[in-house]
C-alpha cells in the first residue's frame, strides 16, 4: 500500500495485504477486519533544497522526499501526474531527490512524492534518532541515541562505534559528550539467533566535521564566543541619534542573547529595544545615559547553556550637537564677476556626514563638504550657511554654521593712487611716497608704472627716499588678486616734478611797527609761494618756538616778546626737507603808560560842596591825551580830562576808572586803578570832626595840667592821721650813728655770685625776699667792684621818677605791695660811701 504526501489517512485494506506478505495472511486478515491497525504508514516530507520556489529559466531546482525510516522507494508527481523524466531531471539512487538542472516553462506545476516499501528486502533496516535534536552540540552536554525497527517487535539492539561493539544493548543509549566520543556510531537489531537487520545509517561524531553520506553530528570542543558588531556606522553619536548593535554566533541561529552596559544588564524601554532573539539592540534616541561599554552573551534555545561575554564596544555620546564651521576660499569679503570661490563646511568630530547648503535660507544642490562657484556673478552674492547630517532612516542634523557673507561688485574696480606729500613739485633730496589702494576689498598684488614702464615693486606703496631729477615722470598703478589673478583697471596718473632749487621763505609782520607797547597785538606770517604740504618752524633770537602753522600771532605782547623773529618750512616723514630761513624781523616792546585818577576836591572843600571832581592823567608821559571814563567798568560818554561826581549823577556811589587815548602811538594807556566815591565826602567830614575834637581835647588837657600844677598846694601834716611807719626816715637814720644804716647793704661780687647760683641757677638773676632782680653785666654798664642793693618804700610814682639820675645806672622793679621798689645800684670806683651820700642827698 502507498500514500501521497498530501494525504493524512490510510486505507486499512491496503495495510492488510502488506502485513500478510510479511507474517501470515490468514492470521492478520481477521485482526485487520476487526480493528484499526496499530502501525500507521509514515507520511513522507517534501522539502525544497534550492533557495527559491519562484525561479527563472535556466536556473536549477532541487526537491527532496524524506521519511524517518529506510527501505522506501519514491515516486514523483507533477500536477497529480507521474513525472516523465528527461535530461534536465535527475534522480538519486533511491529516487529520494529530484534535481532539475535547467528550468523551463514546462517544469512549472505542483510537485508531490509517494513512498513505497522495497518488497525485495528480507529484513528491515533500523533507524537511529537522537534526542535532543541539536546540531552542533558542545562538550558537557548529554545526547540520547535511539535505535528503532518499525516492523514487528522483540528486537534486541547492538551499538557500534568505529566498528567496535559497545556493551550497551538497550534501545536507547545516553552519552555525556566529550572529545573522546569522536567517531562513527551505528546500530543493528537482532531477534532470536537467526534474524538480524542491516546496520543503521552511521552517525559521525566528528569535531566540527561533516559527513556527506550520512547524518553529521558535530561536537564543538568549547562553547563559542558571540561576536558583537556595530550595525550603524558610528560608535560616537550625538543626542537623539539612533544606534544599532548586533550579537551573533557563526554558523548557527539557535541562540538567544542578553546585553549589559558597564556590567549592568540592559533592559528594553521606550528608547532601547531588542529583536525576537535579542541579537540586535536598537537605541532610537541616544543620550548621555547610553554612553558606556556594551557586551553580549549567547544562550542556546531550550538548553541551559550560555556562552562567555563578547568583546566590548564602547559607545560615546556627545553632550551637545556638533559645531559646523563654514570657511571661504579665497577669503575675500568682496569679489568681482568672473572670480572663482569655494565654500567648505567642516565638522571636527565623528564621520559619515553629508552636507546641506543654503544661500539666504534657500537650499542649494550638493551634499559634499565643498560648494564651489567657478565664476561668480551678481546673483551669487548673499549669505551662505551649511548644515551636516547623517543617518539613513532617522536623520540627525547638526546646528547650522555661522553665516559667511559674499558681496559681488558689479563693476571692475579702479585703484586709488595717493601721493605723500600731496604736492605737484618736490625738491632734490626729499622723500616721496605713492600708495595704491583698492577700496572695499583685499588680497591684491600691486603693479607700478612710470612713463608706461613697469617697475619692480609689488607692494601697495612705492617710495622714493631721496628724489633726483631722474625721478620726474608720470606714475600710475594697477592690482591683481593674489589667489584668483583677477585684474583691476589702471589708476589715474600722477605727474611728479623734481626741482633742484630750494624754495624762498618770506616773513611778514602785521601791523608793521618796529616798536610796540605791552597789550598790543602783532601777527607774523610765513609765506612760501611754491608747492604745498609744508610745515612751519618759528624762531625767536635763533631759539625754536612751540608754534605751528604759517601764522604766529601774539594777542597781547609783553616786554619778554622783544626779539628777532624768523621762520622756515619743512616737509617729509622719513627724510625731512628743510628750506632756508627767512629774513629776520625785529620786534621791540615798551611798557604801555599807566593812567591814574586824582581827586581834585580838597579837604578844605568838604563842608562847602556836595560834588567830587576827579582828574585823569597818564603817568610819565608828555604827550597830549584824551581820556575815556568808566563807571563800574562801563564807558561814560565823556572825553574830558576831569569828571565831576554829584549825588544826582552818582546816587549809587560807584567805582570810577579812566584810560588815556590819542591818535599817535601808543594809541591808549593802561586803565587806571578803580576810584571809589562811596560816602567819600561824609567820611572826610567825620574824620575832620574827630580830628578837631581830639586836637582841642589835647589842648584843654594840657592847659588843665598847667593850671593844676600852679594852683596845687602841699597839704597840712596836722590834718593827716598818724600812720605806723615801718621804715625809719633819713633824719632818724642820721641820729643813730652806731646803728648800721638799714637802707644800705654791701654785697661783694663773691656773695652776689653765690646767691645767684644758689637761688636762680646760672641764669644771671638775683632774687630778693619776694621779687627777682635782673642783673646786667658789669662790663656792659662800665662799673667795677661792689653793687649797692637798696630796699626803699616810695609813697607815689612822682617820688620814684625823681630817682632817675645819670650818676646811677639803676633798675626799677615793682614789688608785690604797692609802691615798694627794688633798686640795684652798681658803685663806681669812687666807693660806696660817695654813692650813698649822693643817694641820700637825692632822696632829701
Amino acid at each position: 500500500m502507498t500514500q501521497l504526501s498530501s494525504t493524512a489517512s490510510t486505507c486499512a485494506a491496503r495495510w492488510k495485504m502488506w502485513l500478510v506478505k510479511v507474517f501470515s495472511v490468514t492470521y492478520f486478515t481477521a485482526v485487520c477486519a476487526a480493528q484499526v491497525p496499530q502501525n500507521v504508514p509514515p507520511t513522507p516530507t517534501l522539502k525544497l533544497l534550492s533557495p527559491w520556489l519562484d525561479v527563472f529559466e535556466n536556473e536549477s531546482v532541487m526537491l527532496s522526499c524524506e521519511l524517518d525510516s529506510d527501505d522506501w522507494k519514491f515516486t514523483w508527481y507533477k500536477n497529480q501526474n507521474k513525472v516523465q523524466y528527461d535530461d534536465e531531471q535527475n534522480l538519486e539512487e533511491d529516487q529520494s531527490s529530484l534535481n532539475i538542472t535547467s528550468v523551463t516553462r514546462s517544469h512549472q506545476g505542483g510537485y508531490a512524492c509517494k513512498a513505497l516499501p522495497e518488497e525485495n528486502k528480507k529484513t528491515p533496516k533500523p533507524r537511529v534518532s537522537k534526542v535532543p535534536d541539536f546540531n552542533p552540540m558542545y562538550v558537557g552536554e548529554t545526547v540520547n541515541f535511539t535505535c528503532k525497527v518499525h516492523v514487528s517487535s522483540g528486537w534486541e539492539y547492538q551499538w557500534y562505534k568505529d566498528g567496535n561493539k559497545l556493551r550497551d544493548t538497550s534501545e536507547t543509549i545516553s552519552i555525556h559528550l566529550g572529545l573522546a566520543h569522536k567517531g562513527e556510531y551505528w546500530c543493528k537489531a537482532t531477534r532470536g539467533e537467526t534474524t538480524s537487520t542491516d546496520i543503521s545509517a552511521k552517525i559521525q561524531l566528528n569535531i566540527l566535521g561533516y559527513y556527506k553520506r550520512g547524518t553529521c553530528f558535530c561536537v564543538s570542543p568549547e562553547i563559542p564566543v558571540p561576536s558583537l558588531k556595530l550595525a550603524t556606522p558610528w560608535l560616537d553619536v550625538f543626542p537623539t541619534e539612533s544606534v544599532k548593535l548586533s550579537c551573533g554566533m557563526d554558523g548557527t541561529s539557535d541562540w538567544t542573547y542578553t546585553w549589559d552596559k558597564d556590567g549592568q544588564q540592559v533592559r528594553a524601554d521606550i528608547v532601547a529595544s531588542f529583536d525576537s532573539n535579542g541579537a540586535t539592540l536598537s537605541i532610537s534616541s541616544a543620550s548621555a545615559a547610553h554612553a558606556g561599554q556594551y557586551n553580549c552573551k549567547g544562550h542556546l534555545k531550550d538548553r541551559s547553556l550560555s556562552s562567555s561575554s563578547s568583546s566590548g564596544l564602547t559607545l560615546k555620546v556627545y553632550d551637545k550637537k556638533p559645531t559646523v564651521i563654514l570657511t571661504q576660499y579665497p577669503e575675500y569679503k568682496v569679489m568681482f564677476p568672473g572670480e572663482p570661490v569655494s565654500f567648505s563646511c567642516h565638522i571636527n568630530v565623528s564621520t559619515g556626514w553629508e552636507y546641506l547648503w543654503y544661500k539666504d535660507s534657500t537650499t542649494l544642490t550638493g551634499s559634499a563638504n565643498k560648494y564651489p562657484i567657478s565664476s561668480v556673478g551678481i546673483t551669487d552674492g548673499g549669505s551662505y550657511t551649511c548644515t551636516a547630517k547623517r543617518g539613513s532612516g532617522k536623520e540627525f542634523l547638526s546646528v547650522s554654521s555661522q553665516p559667511v557673507h559674499l558681496e559681488v561688485e558689479g563693476n571692475k574696480p579702479k585703484p586709488l593712487m595717493t601721493q605723500q606729500p600731496d604736492v605737484d613739485k618736490v625738491y632734490t633730496g626729499e622723500s616721496v611716497s605713492f600708495e595704491c589702494k583698492v577700496k572695499l576689498s583685499s588680497g591684491w598684488v600691486y603693479h607700478w608704472y612710470k612713463d608706461q614702464t613697469q617697475l619692480t615693486t609689488n607692494s601697495s606703496s612705492f617710495n622714493i627716499h631721496e628724489a633726483t631729477l631722474l625721478n620726474s615722470g608720470t606714475y600710475k598703478c594697477m592690482a591683481t588678486r593674489d589667489k584668483t589673478t583677477y585684474s583691476t583697471e589702471h589708476s589715474d596718473s600722477r605727474i611728479l616734478h623734481v626741482s633742484d632749487t630750494k624754495p624762498r621763505v618770506t616773513l611778514m609782520q602785521n601791523p608793521l611797527h618796529n616798536v610796540m607797547h605791552t597789550g598790543d597785538s602783532v601777527s607774523f606770517s610765513c609765506h612760501i609761494n611754491v608747492s604745498s604740504g609744508w610745515e612751519y618752524l618759528w624762531y625767536k633770537d635763533s631759539n625754536p618756538l612751540a608754534v605751528s602753522g604759517n601764522n604766529h600771532t601774539i594777542s597781547s605782547v609783553v616786554r619778554t616778546n622783544t626779539g628777532s623773529y624768523q621762520c622756515k618750512v619743512k616737509r617729509g616723514r622719513d627724510t625731512v626737507f628743510f628750506s632756508d630761513q627767512s629774513q629776520a624781523v625785529r620786534l621791540d616792546i615798551e611798557e604801555r603808560p599807566l593812567a591814574e585818577i586824582i581827586l581834585v576836591t580838597g579837604w578844605s572843600e568838604v563842608f562847602s560842596t556836595d560834588s567830587l571832581v576827579l582828574k585823569c592823567r597818564v603817568q610819565e608821559s608828555q604827550d597830549t591825551w584824551n581820556y575815556t571814563w568808566f563807571k563800574e567798568e562801563q564807558p561814560i560818554n565823556l572825553l574830558s580830562e576831569k569828571h565831576t561826581v554829584t549825588p544826582e549823577n552818582n546816587p549809587e556811589q560807584s567805582e570810577y576808572s579812566c584810560r588815556g587815548i590819542r591818535t599817535g602811538r601808543p594809541s591808549y594807556s593802561k586803565p587806571s586803578d578803580s576810584f571809589k566815591t562811596k560816602n567819600l565826602l561824609l567820611k572826610r567830614r567825620v574824620l575832620l570832626s574827630i580830628s578837631g575834637c581830639i586836637f582841642f581835647g589835647i589842648i584843654a588837657i594840657f592847659i588843665g595840667c598847667i593850671v593844676l600844677r600852679v594852683i596845687r598846694k602841699p597839704g597840712n601834716g596836722e590834718d593827716r592821721p598818724e600812720e605806723t611807719e615801718l621804715f625809719l626816715t633819713m633824719a632818724q637814720l642820721k641820729d643813730h650813728e652806731n646803728t648800721p644804716c638799714p637802707l644800705v647793704q654791701y654785697i661783694t661780687d663773691a656773695e652776689l655770685n653765690a646767691s645767684s647760683k644758689k637761688e636762680a641757677g646760672e641764669n644771671g638773676t638775683i632774687s630778693g625776699d619776694t621779687t627777682p632782680l635782673p642783673i646786667s653785666s658789669q662790663e656792659d654798664q662800665g662799673f667795677k667792684g661792689q653793687v649797692l642793693l637798696l630796699h626803699i618804700r616810695f609813697p607815689n610814682m612822682y617820688e620814684v621818677n625823681r630817682l632817675h639820675h645819670p650818676q646811677f645806672a639803676a633798675g626799677v622793679h615793682q614789688s608785690p605791695e604797692p609802691f615798694y621798689y627794688l633798686w640795684l645800684l652798681p658803685v663806681k670806683e669812687t666807693g660806696a660811701e660817695h654813692a650813698e651820700t649822693d643817694l641820700l642827698a637825692l632822696l632829701e
